[in-house]
C-alpha cells in the first residue's frame, strides 16, 4: 500500500497543478476583469494556460498526427495507422499509405520503451514514409495493463520483437533506436538459430547501449552506483486505483519525467517562463515550437517494474548482451550465430546518453558475420536526439541508412544457397 500511496500522491500533485492552471486561466480570462486595466490578470491567464497544458499532457498519449504523404505521382496520399499485431504490452502498427503501391523497402522501427511513447519517433517515421513501407512497435502504458496479463521483462520484450519480425517476413529491414538496440540484436540472434529464414535483411542500431561500459556516461554511472535493492525501493511503485493496471508494479512515467527535467532544470525553467511571456503578449500559438516539443516531451508512460529492473540488472550491470551471455528461458542467445544479416551502427559524437563506443560494440559481437556485411557511422557534432530525429538524421544519416538497406536487399544466402529472392517474398501472416 505504501508504494500505491506514493503513486497516487504523484498523480494527485499532477492533477492539482492541472486544475490550478485551468482555474487561473479561467479567472484571468473572465470578461469582467477586462474592465480593470491591470496586466497582472493577463499574466495570470498566461501562466494558467501554460501550466494547464503542461500538466494535462503528462497523462495523454500523443497522436501520430501524420495525415498524408506525397507520393511519386506528386499527389497527397492519406496515411492510415493500422494495427497489424495486437498484444497485451505492445502492438505492431503499420503506416499504410492509401492509393500507393507497396514500397520495396519494408522497414520495422523498434521504438524505445524508456519513458516516452513511440510517437517520439514521429519525425523519423515521416522522413521514411515517402521511400519505405514503415512499421513500428507501439508499446503500451503499463498503468493501463491489468495485472492478469502477467509480467513483461527483457526476455518478453525480446520475444515480442521475434514475433513481429516473423510476422513481417524475411524481406524486412530493422532499425532499432536507443534502448532496444541490445534486445533487437538478441532477437535477431535468436531467429538466426531458431528460424533462420525469418531473419531480417539488415539491422541498423542507432545510439544503443550494446556495451554500456565501453564509454561510461552519467546514465551508466548511475546504474553502477546503486544496488538493485535500492532501485526497487526508490523507483518501483504500484499503480493506483485510477487506472486499469491497479496494483501492477511499475517504474512511473512521472518519476522518469522528474529525472529528465532535473538533468536540465535551468533550461526547462527558462523555456516555460519565456512561453508564459509569449502567451501574455499574444505571440504564442497552439502549435508553436514550444508546444510542439513539450507536448511530446511531457507525455510519459509507465514501464513494468520487472522490465525496468531487468534492463538495469542484465543490460547495464550484468552486461549480458555486451559479453554475449544473454539468455531467454534459460537458453543462451549466441550473437555469433548471425551470419547473413547485415549490421550497421550509428552513433553521435556528442551523444551523452549512449556515448560513442557503446553501440559500435555490436560489430565485434557478430563474430560469424563477414566484414562486408558490417558498417558503422559516427556523426560529427550530433547529440542523442539528432541521430534519429534531428538535422543530422535528415541530412546525413537517413540517406546512409537507405543506401545500406538497398545494398542488402538482394537474395538471401543460408548455408550457401539462395533461399529467398526479394521478388518472391510476401509478408508473413
Amino acid at each position: 500500500m505504501r508504494f500505491m500511496a506514493t503513486y497516487d500522491m504523484m498523480e494527485t500533485i499532477r492533477n492539482t497543478n492541472q486544475w490550478l492552471g485551468a482555474s487561473a486561466q479561467a479567472l484571468g480570462s473572465y470578461p469582467a476583469v477586462a474592465m480593470m486595466p491591470n496586466p497582472a490578470f493577463g499574466w495570470l491567464a498566461a501562466w494558467g494556460q501554460v501550466t494547464e497544458r503542461a500538466f494535462s499532457r503528462m497523462v495523454a498519449k500523443p497522436d501520430w498526427g501524420i495525415g498524408s504523404v506525397v507520393g511519386e505521382d506528386g499527389r497527397d496520399h492519406l496515411v492510415e495507422v493500422k494495427v497489424e499485431v495486437n498484444k497485451a504490452f505492445g502492438d505492431l502498427i503499420h503506416f499504410k499509405v492509401q492509393g500507393r503501391e507497396e514500397m520495396k523497402r519494408r522497414v520495422l522501427l523498434v521504438a524505445p520503451m524508456s519513458g516516452h511513447y513511440a510517437t517520439l519517433l514521429r519525425s523519423t517515421v515521416i522522413s521514411l514514409l515517402p521511400d519505405c513501407e514503415v512499421y513500428i512497435t507501439d508499446w503500451h502504458n503499463a498503468r493501463d495493463i491489468p495485472v492478469s496479463e502477467g509480467k513483461f521483462d527483457v526476455e518478453d520484450y525480446t520475444l515480442y520483437l521475434v514475433d513481429f519480425m516473423k510476422y513481417l517476413g524475411p524481406n524486412t529491414h530493422v532499425i532499432a533506436v536507443c534502448q532496444p538496440a541490445p534486445l533487437t540484436l538478441a532477437a535477431t540472434a535468436y531467429l538466426a538459430e531458431e528460424d533462420p529464414k525469418a531473419q531480417p535483411r539488415s539491422l541498423t542500431l542507432i545510439g544503443g547501449p550494446i556495451d554500456p561500459d565501453a564509454t561510461p556516461t552519467e546514465v551508466t554511472d548511475f546504474g553502477n552506483r546503486v544496488t538493485m535493492g535500492q532501485l526497487e525501493q526508490s523507483m518501483i511503485q504500484r499503480v493506483g486505483y485510477k487506472y486499469k493496471g491497479v496494483g501492477r508494479k511499475v517504474y512511473p512515467g512521472l518519476l522518469q519525467l522528474t529525472s529528465f527535467i532535473t538533468m536540465n532544470a535551468e533550461n526547462h525553467a527558462k523555456a516555460f517562463s519565456d512561453q508564459i511571456s509569449r502567451v501574455a503578449k499574444g505571440e504564442a500559438s497552439d502549435h508553436d515550437r514550444h508546444n510542439k516539443f513539450y507536448d511530446e516531451y511531457l507525455a510519459v508512460m509507465d514501464m513494468t517494474g520487472e522490465f525496468y529492473l531487468s534492463t538495469v540488472e542484465r543490460i547495464f550491470k550484468g552486461l549480458e548482451v555486451a559479453q554475449n551471455r544473454f539468455t531467454i528461458n534459460g537458453k543462451q542467445v549466441d550473437i555469433g550465430k548471425i551470419t547473413d544479416v547485415a549490421v550497421k551502427t550509428v552513433e553521435g559524437e556528442e551523444d551523452d546518453i549512449s556515448a560513442p563506443g557503446q553501440c559500435v560494440a555490436a560489430l565485434d559481437l557478430c563474430t560469424g558475420l563477414p566484414d562486408s556485411k558490417k558498417a558503422s557511422h559516427l556523426e560529427p557534432g550530433a547529440g542523442h536526439y539528432g541521430i534519429f530525429a534531428g538535422k543530422s538524421w535528415r541530412n546525413n544519416i537517413r540517406p546512409l541508412v537507405l543506401e545500406f538497406i538497398d545494398q542488402n536487399s538482394g537474395p538471401r544466402v543460408v548455408g550457401g544457397k539462395d533461399v529467398v529472392a526479394p521478388e518472391s517474398e510476401a509478408k508473413a501472416g
